[in-house]
């Protein structure tokens, strides 16, 4: 957006891949639904594309703002007029310097921990996002056993019901086969690493795009599709080696068979997880997904950022931070702004291009002395990805966020079909949950944004006898 809104300006791209994510495939689905892929490309494809600017492979060491300088890691410096600051997230590991915990957020570890599991009979995965929900729907012929510490799964998109339409979908034996991945990974010739070590989550590598475990076999030793055992309300409590936990001399557990309290189990496990509720499993590895720390450090230094709550750099709705001319973007900033009453920042691809195609106007905006209003995605949050092979749409306060126990909900749900959850408050629509293909993304879009007063419908909003579409045309 910089090349084009300042073509004969020098643009430097400071990165610490090799490659750079590029949105392919965009499409607009409606006034705030975007659907897009995104791709690994060899940052050479940039700057063929737009010549005035040039990729520098290196992480940053030091920020200097003051005299507006960048030390990179290879000894160099760089002075700019503007800067923005896109470094992402990086996940939020329960252990770290453990190798048999990985965190999975980027392509790369998502490797790493497709090669561990050629060998693995059980595995642990503990967290309660998008990326846990994804894996343990992919992974077959290898126990897992998903700790969450909520009562139910994928807490961050869902409530319970919306869990429970999915839940049978994680035992069903056989899954469609997967579609053939888009994505391609590119390496710098000569620098195909030999061996990985095992957990090298903590190098900056760059965010999985929607659809990563598409094309990698996730697939364990054991000939069964799937066996998932969900341990609920619980968090991790100690992990053990195997030979601190044959110190210990406790029991652990062997796989808890349907409707049966789980035995002791007679194998022995390289690692241990020792769960809150008093659970201990024995296993292969140990799947850290989550969720994800603003990356900041590299930048805190010496500077003086207004930092979140959530540890991101606090930005303006011009996407400025306290520093001059140095903006953020992405899943390294927290919104700072008095947000719209349906919108909220959560770390997802889409905020991620959204937020970097707006700062890129505002830092031209401010470059010129414009005035440049708030851009019209931030009026209200929405989401479309795939779970389990449904189409997932979430709009607004999808999960009631911030509304205290003033508002409604309505349910309509055909079991293997479709799931729909509206969030009412005071006869408006404040927000919705749409699994399976509804085709109601865009009538719910515009009654969210357009606030009309829905009390008069009542129940028949979800009646499926009624088309609603037409009706709001």
């Amino acid at each position: 957006q910089l090349a084009m809104d300042f073509p004969s300006e020098d643009i430097f791209l400071i990165t610490a891949s090799p490659v750079i994510k590029a949105v392919t495939n965009f499409k607009q689905v409606s006034k705030t639904l975007e659907e897009f892929d995104v791709e690994e490309q060899p940052s050479s494809l940039l700057e063929k594309r737009y010549p005035n600017i040039k990729v520098i492979q290196s992480g940053v060491k030091h920020l200097k703002s003051a005299e507006h300088k960048v030390l990179t890691e290879d000894g160099k410096e760089y002075i700019y007029d503007k800067l923005c600051l896109c470094a992402g997230a990086k996940p939020k590991l329960i252990l770290e310097g453990n190798p048999y915990v990985l965190g999975i957020r980027d392509t790369d570890s998502a490797e790493a921990f497709q090669k561990n599991l050629a060998q693995a009979e059980r595995i642990v995965v503990v967290g309660n996002g998008g990326i846990a929900l994804e894996l343990v729907y992919e992974i077959q012929g290898c126990e897992v056993i998903w700790a969450i510490k909520d009562k139910a799964i994928g807490n961050t998109f869902f409530d319970a019901g919306a869990a429970e339409f999915l839940i049978p979908k994680l035992t069903a034996e056989n899954q469609e086969t997967p579609i053939e991945c888009k994505r391609t990974k590119y390496t710098m010739e000569g620098s195909d690493e030999k061996e990985r070590p095992i957990a090298a989550s903590d190098k900056p590598g760059s965010a999985l795009g929607p659809d990563w475990h598409e094309g990698l076999a996730l697939k364990g030793t054991k000939e069964f599709s799937h066996k998932v055992h969900i341990e609920i309300l619980c968090e991790v409590k100690k992990i053990h080696l195997q030979q601190e936990f044959l110190l210990l001399q406790q029991t652990s557990l062997a796989f808890p068979k349907e409707g049966q309290k789980a035995e002791p189990d007679e194998v022995l496990w390289p690692v241990y997880v020792e769960l809150t509720n008093g659970n201990i499993y024995g296993c292969n590895f140990i799947v850290s997904a989550t969720g994800v720390v603003p990356n900041v450090k590299p930048f805190l230094d010496g500077n003086d950022f207004d930092v979140g709550e959530d540890g991101g750099l606090k930005v303006d709705k011009h996407m400025h931070t306290s520093v001059p001319d140095t903006y953020a973007a992405g899943d390294i900033c927290t919104a700072s702004w008095e947000p719209s009453p349906v919108w909220h920042q959560m770390r997802l691809w889409t905020q991620a291009r959204q937020m970097g195609w707006y700062a890129a106007k505002c830092m031209a905006a401010d470059t010129l002395g414009e005035s440049i209003d708030m851009d019209f995605c931030f009026e209200l949050f929405a989401h479309v990805t795939k779970f389990f092979n449904y189409k997932v749409v979430v709009l607004g306060k999808y999960n009631a966020q911030g509304l205290g126990l003033d508002h409604e909900l309505m349910l309509r749900c055909t079991k293997g079909q479709e799931y729909v959850k509206v969030v009412m408050q005071n006869g408006r629509m404040m927000g919705a949950v749409l699994i399976g293909e509804t085709d109601l993304e865009e009538t719910f879009e515009n009654l969210i944004l357009n606030q009309m007063d829905l009390s008069a419908y009542g129940e028949d909003l979800l009646n499926p006898d009624i088309d609603i579409e037409d009706y709001f045309d």
